[in-house]
């Protein structure tokens, strides 16, 4: 029988499977505890019917739900914006095999290999000193996505990193302490720089501006951010717009400099 015909199943059929049962909990990642998580499983529920009417062979049906869902494509697109920004975002900044090794073997991109790592251990140890101070301050340090759209908020600066500098930037009556201070390679090339804030609704109602625009950076970017609560003190560190747990600061400053190469 044609209706038992789905019965004759490949190795292709289920390698077919596994990848868009793979997509789907990716993009229920990224809308999970946001306002289009209800718009997913609206559109899961509704391909999932039209799916069962083809099988049914019911055509009339299954020729408006399938109209619909062609001309939705687009107004898709609008709705999650934001998401598939994030979702492509996510895929591009993937590093399966550790590109800038892989791009050592090339002499020719020397130069831009042999730039100066950023001074880690100077940076945790601001933060531990801000924290036990309850100095509030957060950092972002630059990966490989650019942050001219965010520098261009605050002031331009080109310090070199020591634990004495950043302690200053963030010292309360200081000019500079107030939004986000911007790091790349290992300068401080901005501070008092204005963050995009998240609007995920699943971030605790402890966290403030503060750890919404880290997350909210993060997000829109591959960068790093390390926040510091001026109320209890705690250092947060933030990656891919989720907070990463640790144990201590040892282990902090081991996972950034692991992130960072």
């Amino acid at each position: 029988m044609d209706f038992l015909s789905f019965l004759d199943f490949k190795i292709t059929d289920l390698i077919d499977i596994l990848l868009v049962a793979t997509l789907l909990y990716y993009i229920y990642k990224l809308v999970r505890g946001t306002v289009a998580i209800n718009i997913f499983i609206g559109i899961v529920l509704v391909w999932g019917f039209w799916k069962l009417t083809e099988l049914l062979e019911m055509k009339m049906i299954s020729s408006v739900i399938g109209g619909f869902m062609q001309v939705g494509l687009i107004a898709l697109i609008i709705v999650f914006q934001q998401e598939i920004r994030k979702f492509l975002l996510m895929i591009g900044s993937t590093n399966f095999a550790n590109k800038r090794k892989f791009i050592k073997h090339f002499k020719f991109l020397k130069q831009e290999v042999t730039t100066i790592g950023t001074d880690v251990d100077s940076l945790v140890s601001a933060c531990d000193k801000m924290s036990s101070s309850k100095t509030g301050a957060i950092i972002i340090i630059k990966r490989s996505n650019s942050l001219d759209f965010v520098k261009s908020s605050g002031d331009k600066m080109s310090i070199k990193i020591t634990q004495p500098i950043i302690e200053s930037i963030f010292y309360k009556n200081s000019p500079l302490h107030d939004g986000a201070a911007v790091i790349e390679g290992n300068y401080i090339v901005a501070t008092r720089v204005i963050l995009p804030v998240s609007n995920e609704r699943n971030i605790p109602l402890r966290f403030g501006l503060r750890h919404r625009a880290a997350v909210g950076i993060t997000e829109k970017t591959d960068s790093l951010a390390i926040v510091v609560s001026e109320e209890t003190g705690m250092i947060t560190y933030i990656k891919n717009g989720e907070f990463v747990l640790y144990n201590d600061l040892t282990e902090l400053s081991s996972m950034i400099k692991e992130d960072l190469m």
